[in-house]
């Protein structure tokens, strides 16, 4: 991040502009809606530049700035049009220890100023660090439509109220109040009886709030997807923004993780083959403790619950301790892999069927039903099986399987960083090795890349999406 996006204080603050022509207009027009005094020097000024001076809105000097101009400014504007006179004014700007931004020009600009959506006092900035203007163009068109032009009202009235809100324990109980104001009473209100009616609502909601029984926490078993976050459902989208906890595994992307409510408690309560994990038992107590708490909790598991994620347990212990639960599935892994594969994971002429299956049970290497997987045609999504493709080939092969059958193994699932392990059956120990993945793999057996016939049998392709 080369721009770091702050809000800047402009109570009694300068803000100086050099240029006062067709440049500086839309900057001036921006300025404006701050509380800061605004001089702005600069010859011909146009018209509507000479409008808001006599409106008193602006200082304009009819001259070009000079360095004392620059003394007790906040920020400074290089307006001119001209190349070799914003220098002059960058420099001057820089001996002053004023921030200068020059228009239009990103590179020698010491800050830049944003695409802002307002409904004061919300205020939404949108940056792309000048890559992609168009792309902040269309965020900030989807965000204006998104806030209602009255919640700069009822944002102003909610403040004027805070200190009352605050008699409500903080955490949950105080969320739910603003939400309930801000998106249900307050719009209604300030719609049919104004700005007094939405503040009675407000004295409404607060009672409510003062005399309900404590808030009762939940639990949402929540699937994360893959990795990629623009994978996950909406609804574990809008979970993960009002989580107060959030238990994670090892296999939750850091991506996914970034989209939890800053405010959430994050616990990775992981698993991991052959290495410390958390047991069971012990994320099941931390779910309950939170949820007896008022928490809303969120359990978040990599790929879909459902899916070799212990789902069972977890509802188990949740019904015996009388907590509220939720299950959201999410996209499994073989979905995912498939579609990074550009195949399907069924196909007619090639399997009518797919087997769901993990390379590890409690036991250790899990068995299964050999035989049927090596008929001419078999296909399956192994998930761990990392450390067991000895063990699988062996087993297939014993059965008769091909040792020429299509394997694929891909790791990181959907993410940046995804490598995919083009093999055969035969080869599947080898190619794994040579590969040395760290992260989460899976294999889907009697299935290749949709390009597979160009690609040589060992051939690992980085970054492939």
């Amino acid at each position: 991040m080369r721009h770091f996006p702050i809000f800047l204080d402009m109570r009694n603050a300068t803000v100086v502009v050099s240029g006062a022509g067709d440049v500086a207009v839309p900057k001036l027009r921006l300025l404006m809606k701050s509380e800061a005094t605004i001089k702005v020097y600069g010859r011909d000024p146009e018209a509507e530049v000479l409008g808001w001076a006599a409106q008193g809105r602006i200082v304009l000097s009819d001259r070009i700035i000079a360095a004392e101009d620059l003394v007790g400014a906040k920020l400074c504007y290089a307006a001119n049009d001209d190349a070799v006179e914003d220098a002059r004014v960058l420099a001057l700007g820089q001996t002053a220890g004023v921030l200068t931004n020059i228009v239009d020009n990103l590179g020698d600009s010491e800050f830049i100023t944003p695409a802002i959506v307002d409904r004061d006092p919300v205020t939404v900035a949108i940056g792309t660090e000048g890559a992609a203007p168009v792309v902040a163009r269309k965020i900030k068109a989807d965000v204006e439509a998104m806030l209602p032009a009255s919640l700069g009202a009822l944002t102003r009235i909610g403040r004027a109220f805070r200190g009352r809100a605050n008699l409500l324990p903080m955490g949950r109980i105080r969320r739910d109040f603003w939400t309930r104001f801000f998106f249900e009473r307050g719009p209604e209100a300030l719609r049919t009886g104004g700005a007094q009616a939405a503040e009675k609502s407000l004295y409404d909601l607060l009672g409510e709030h003062l005399t309900a029984r404590k808030s009762e926490g939940s639990v949402a078993l929540v699937g994360a997807g893959p990795g990629d976050p623009d994978l996950l459902t909406r609804r574990a989208l809008r979970l993960l923004h009002e989580a107060d906890v959030v238990i994670h595994d090892r296999l939750v992307s850091r991506d996914v993780l970034e989209l939890a409510r800053r405010e959430a408690i994050v616990i990775e309560a992981g698993k991991t083959g052959f290495g410390q994990s958390w047991k069971q038992s012990d994320i099941n107590a931390e779910m309950i403790r939170h949820a007896h708490a008022g928490h809303c909790v969120v359990r978040l598991k990599g790929g879909d619950p459902a899916v070799f994620g212990r789902l069972d347990e977890e509802i188990e212990a949740l019904s015996e301790a009388n907590v509220p639960f939720e299950v959201v599935p999410g996209i499994t892994t073989a979905s995912a892999a498939a579609a990074s594969l550009n195949v399907s994971l069924t196909s007619r002429g090639r399997n009518s069927s797919l087997r769901i299956m993990t390379a590890h049970d409690m036991k250790g290497f899990a068995e299964q039903d050999w035989r049927g997987l090596a008929d001419t045609g078999a296909a399956a999504a192994i998930y761990m099986g990392k450390k067991a493709a000895t063990f699988l080939r062996g087993r297939l092969l014993m059965f008769g399987a091909d040792g020429t059958t299509p394997v694929t193994a891909i790791e990181n699932v959907s993410r940046a960083d995804q490598r995919i392990i083009s093999t055969s059956l035969m080869e599947l120990p080898k190619a794994l090795a040579d590969a040395a993945p760290n992260g989460p793999v899976l294999i889907l057996y009697g299935i290749a890349p949709r390009d597979a016939v160009q690609m040589n049998i060992t051939e690992i392709l980085t970054g492939a999406r």
